[in-house]
């Protein structure tokens, strides 16, 4: 099958990005492995996203289907496996088949790490979260404990901070790996609490959180601390070794790309969490998804 754009991902930057492509008259295929919608599909509630007020991830990512679909675009469910993105056409290659495009776009997402604790899985969603800046509002007032000791967690303590009542730093180093003025910004915080050389063993609740058990490392002794969430900060996995060597990743594994989404290959684009980026939200997500496609339509308009 031929294509003129083809999608990798189909959570919010992959169907944001087909609904443009398909806007500039560009044939669109949307290849994604799972179910559409990407990580907003395990989130509760949204109300962050602009002009929806308060909604469910699956209703978000159900309404974003539906546009890019009756767009015409084709939405296919198969997992992709290998990429010739160098030559023209590109040519990429899934469980179902072969698809050629004059341009790609790459909006595969990425994983939020894991602790890997008894119950994490199980208050997914219902205490447990992976994004302070999409539920910290939900739980204004109340105790609630982070988890990491980069940058990511120490900018996600201090926004806690200003909305919650206590927050508990847990980090399993004795200083912290983010930068120094974060840190010192943290320490100085008169409700964020820290706990160095510790781990989360288990949370603990009902039908959502209550507590989480804590065990210092260094002494061994364990303790129950009573909260009503567990934010997990310990990074970001993006998965793109299927494209390295032919576009540029940073050491961190993400696709370099600026906010024009293009990357350093000729005619393939990226967009949403896993380009280079600083905010990783539903919201720039979807911006990205734009972007990429004009620039997927400038591109196949001059070649």
């Amino acid at each position: 099958m031929k294509y003129d754009v083809v999608i990798i991902g189909a959570g919010p930057a992959g169907l944001s990005a087909a609904v443009y492509a398909r806007r500039a008259g560009l044939s669109v295929a949307v290849l994604e492995q799972n179910i559409y919608g990407g990580q907003i599909v395990n989130t509760p509630e949204v109300e962050n996203y602009p002009g929806t007020g308060k909604t469910t991830g699956v209703e978000l990512a159900m309404a974003l289907y539906n546009q890019a679909a009756e767009t015409g675009a084709d939405i296919l469910l198969e997992g992709v496996t290998e990429v010739k993105l160098t030559q023209d056409p590109k040519v990429v290659i899934t469980t179902g088949g072969e698809y050629e495009a004059g341009a790609v776009i790459i909006a595969n997402g990425a994983k939020r790490r894991h602790l890997g604790c008894k119950g994490e899985e199980e208050f997914s969603g219902r205490g447990v979260s992976y994004c302070a800046t999409c539920d910290g509002a939900f739980f204004r007032g109340k105790e609630v404990s982070i988890v990491g000791g980069g940058n990511t967690a120490l900018e996600d303590a201090l926004f806690l901070a200003n909305n919650c009542s206590k927050v508990t730093l847990i980090h399993r180093r004795d200083q912290f790996r983010g930068s120094k003025i974060l840190a010192d910004a943290v320490v100085v915080k008169e409700n964020i609490e820290i706990l160095y050389d510790s781990t989360v063993e288990e949370v603990c609740g009902g039908s959502v959180v209550e507590s989480i058990r804590v065990r210092n490392k260094l002494s061994g002794e364990e303790k129950l601390l009573p909260v009503s969430a567990l934010f997990v900060a310990v990074g970001l996995s993006p998965e793109n070794s299927l494209f390295e060597g032919q576009v540029e990743l940073s050491e961190a594994g993400y696709i370099v790309a600026g906010e024009d989404c293009c990357t350093s290959c000729s005619g393939v684009f990226v967009a949403g969490d896993t380009r280079t980026k600083e905010l990783r939200q539903i919201v720039t997500a979807a911006a990205d998804g734009a972007v990429a496609a004009t620039a997927a339509a400038r591109w196949m308009d001059t070649h």
